[in-house]
């Protein structure tokens, strides 16, 4: 008996072991193709946004892959145009920024001298080029961080082309993959699995159109108030302005930073004004502008979307921070599909008024 007591115990610890080697391992392989599941994640999202004008032209008798196509190549032919009228005045002012650096930072650090003119002590430290250097990142650990997503040229452009293959051949024929998406429930369950990703499917359109019509604002609202300000490199804010709203909040505080220093290496009361600028830009785009534009088809909280962001960011980095909005309005997709019921909201709004009024 104690044998057998004995040996079941020894069976339960290597079973433990291998379980434990399987996830150990599992873990590791998932952090080795972390790239290539932000790819695919991507891939789908934009294949959930261009299924939307695919499914129109469908139901005025074109057939899918015409449909698919024509759609594939109309997105291509835009994103050329946008490429073609901005990337060469960015690239030229870019590269007119990195040449002046070094008198921009002259300017910085006097600047900042006469400011502290009456503060010797404080100037002394703040002037001091090795007391910079040590709070400054490294360019070997600057670029570690950012090289565990970034690829060599070569790479980069392979995982281009395989990322626009995997969109239109999922565009072209979505079927059999829905089915194969649909079997991965039960069979109770593949309506709630059917309509969360048709939510879903909604919500990422929401989530393109919000970016770019916000973000077009925005970067209107920079070309123009920068340009007033004659502010050094306007195309190259413009472009990051352009994309503020893919890191949900905190996009326009992050971007706002480059050009502020700029102006502050020419004039303080210039760069103050570009610094109230962005804030005034960012809370009425973010407050008011946003949630408006969002609430119809994400109705994402602002709260939820910050929430996830840091988590994701935390993790992964700026391309956890890209996938946040779209992340979260999968999550919430699939939450209130499977989880939330009617029943579970029949009182909802009642039970949030007692909490706001403190009705213990």
């Amino acid at each position: 008996m104690d044998n057998n007591s004995a040996e079941t115990k020894y069976n339960q610890y290597i079973k433990l072991i291998f379980i434990a080697a399987f996830v150990l391992i599992g873990l590791w392989f998932v952090n080795q193709v972390l790239p290539v599941l932000f790819m695919f994640f991507f891939a789908i999202v934009l294949t959930l946004i261009l299924n939307a004008p695919v499914t129109w032209l469908v139901s005025n008798k074109v057939p899918r892959t015409g449909a698919a196509l024509l759609v594939f190549l109309v997105m291509l032919v835009f994103l050329f145009f946008i490429g073609w009228l901005v990337i060469p005045r960015i690239l030229e002012q870019a590269s007119s920024l990195l040449a002046n650096l070094p008198s921009y930072y002259d300017d910085l650090k006097g600047q900042i001298s006469s400011q502290l003119d009456g503060y010797p002590s404080l100037q002394d430290k703040l002037m001091d080029g090795s007391v910079i250097e040590d709070n400054l990142p490294s360019p070997v650990n600057v670029v570690t961080s950012i090289g565990r997503f970034s690829f060599s040229l070569i790479g980069a452009v392979f995982f281009f082309v395989v990322f626009l293959s995997l969109v239109i051949y999922m565009l072209i024929n979505p079927a059999p993959l829905i089915e194969t998406y649909l079997t991965l429930f039960p069979r109770e369950k593949r309506g709630k699995a059917a309509h969360a990703l048709a939510r879903a499917s909604t919500m990422m359109v929401g989530w393109m159109w919000s970016n770019l019509l916000v973000g077009s604002m925005e970067a209107a609202a920079v070309y123009f108030f920068l340009t007033f300000m004659d502010v050094p490199g306007v195309w190259v804010w413009v472009g990051l302005a352009l994309f503020a709203e893919m890191v949900p909040k905190l996009g326009l505080y992050i971007m706002a930073v480059p050009p502020v220093l700029i102006s502050l290496s020419i004039d303080p009361m210039t760069a103050l004004w570009v610094l109230v600028f962005y804030l005034v830009l960012n809370e009425i785009m973010g407050d008011f502008v946003m949630p408006r534009v969002r609430a119809s088809t994400m109705n994402l909280h602002p709260v939820s979307s910050l929430f996830v962001m840091i988590v994701i960011a935390s993790a992964f980095g700026l391309i956890g921070a890209l996938i946040a909005t779209p992340l979260t309005a999968f999550i919430k997709a699939y939450y209130e599909e499977f989880y939330l019921s009617k029943t579970t909201k029949e009182h909802i709004d009642e039970q949030v008024e007692t909490v706001l009024q403190r009705k213990a």
